[in-house]
């Protein structure tokens, strides 16, 4: 079992990356080697019914990433626009701070491959809803969402719920 909380391996930095954000710096966790994959085989085990784990750019990378390791499972990265080599979706979204666009690729991963989504934060939920949304329009079937941390005063379950009925949303550390 890990020594220390996980959740008191996440930093706040406040103002960050701009005034009144509140930013949850993972690195603590991931530089703990238990806590780390702790963290990891708990999403892998969300993952056991996928055909793929996905993640989303930067820091869903590291947790799908390490996912996909134990569970022999392919990774699909969902990156910023412009990141991505040949055939690609986008999609534009607001976020808590600005806007951002996501793209996947269309060409590589089988369509109707079953698919968890994972990132680090779960804010207002508009990055989760682009990218499930995303998937959907490359042929994918999202089976469920996977965060390392939730912010529950954004209302972002709520808005996956509203936005996508029936799809499983887990939180991996519960503050």
């Amino acid at each position: 079992m890990v020594s220390k909380n996980l959740n008191d391996l996440i930093r706040v930095i406040p103002d960050f990356p701009k005034p009144g954000i509140s930013f949850k710096d993972i690195t603590p966790l991931i530089a703990n080697g238990e806590a780390f994959l702790n963290v990891s085989k708990q999403i892998a085990q969300l993952g056991r019914e996928s055909d793929y784990i996905a993640g989303i750019e930067a820091r869903g990378f590291i947790f799908a990433s390490s996912a996909c390791a134990l569970t022999e499972k392919g990774f699909i990265p969902i990156r910023k626009s412009g990141k991505l080599p040949g055939n690609t979706i986008s999609s534009t979204y607001d976020l808590e701070y600005g806007s951002a666009t996501l793209e996947v690729h269309t060409d590589i991963i089988k369509q109707g491959s079953k698919v968890l989504l994972v990132d680090d934060v779960l804010a207002t939920g508009g990055t989760a809803i682009a990218a499930t949304k995303l998937l959907k329009a490359a042929g994918l079937l999202p089976i469920g969402l996977v965060f390392l941390l939730d912010i529950p005063e954004l209302n972002g379950k709520a808005r996956i719920a509203e936005a996508l009925p029936g799809l499983k949303t887990e939180v991996i550390l519960a503050q």
